[in-house]
């Protein structure tokens, strides 16, 4: 039985292999969009000082955090079979694309349970009375944070992406 539980597991290496590749170039395709297009340009329109922002940003970074969520999990269970039915001699890469994975699935983490509901906390404005709400210096260092996680979850992205296409060829040869 354990037999063919590994060479069913095996036969499916190359579909989990392009499932977590598809799902990871998804993701940062789909993260950088946000960061780089969308968000400049609501910035750039206004959007950012109307008064029903910071609940409609919630709820963009949160359905956007969920799905990276998706594709963090795609990506790691992508990696761990590949990597459990990896030849010997692929080396070490392996582990270090797994533990970019971690790592990007603990960024999401951050990002989804930290980061977007203390900044929408931070952003939200309680009084209806006050006209003109200043921004909190915990909200430009919680920017800061988000800033840095991202070129981490994109560098780590790229990482994986390039031990992804190695493998490919490692495969093909």
């Amino acid at each position: 039985m354990s037999q063919f539980t590994s060479n069913h597991i095996q036969a499916k290496k190359p579909m989990w292999q392009t499932v977590a590749a598809v799902s990871l170039g998804f993701w940062l395709s789909s993260c950088l969009l946000l960061d780089l297009v969308i968000m400049p340009t609501m910035y750039g329109a206004g959007m950012m000082g109307e008064p029903g922002f910071v609940s409609a940003g919630y709820s963009i970074f949160s359905t956007f955090n969920r799905i990276e969520l998706l594709c963090a999990a795609l990506v790691l269970t992508g990696l761990l079979v590949t990597v459990k039915m990896q030849s010997p001699v692929s080396g070490n890469w392996g582990r270090w694309a797994v533990l970019a994975a971690v790592m990007l699935l603990g960024i999401v983490c951050v990002d989804t349970y930290g980061l977007t509901p203390q900044m929408s906390a931070l952003g939200m404005q309680l009084n209806l009375f006050d006209a003109a709400a200043e921004v909190p210096v915990a909200m430009d260092r919680m920017h800061e944070s988000y800033w840095v996680l991202e070129v981490i979850k994109v560098l780590g992205g790229g990482m994986v992406l390039y031990w992804f296409s190695r493998q490919q060829q490692m495969v093909a040869e």
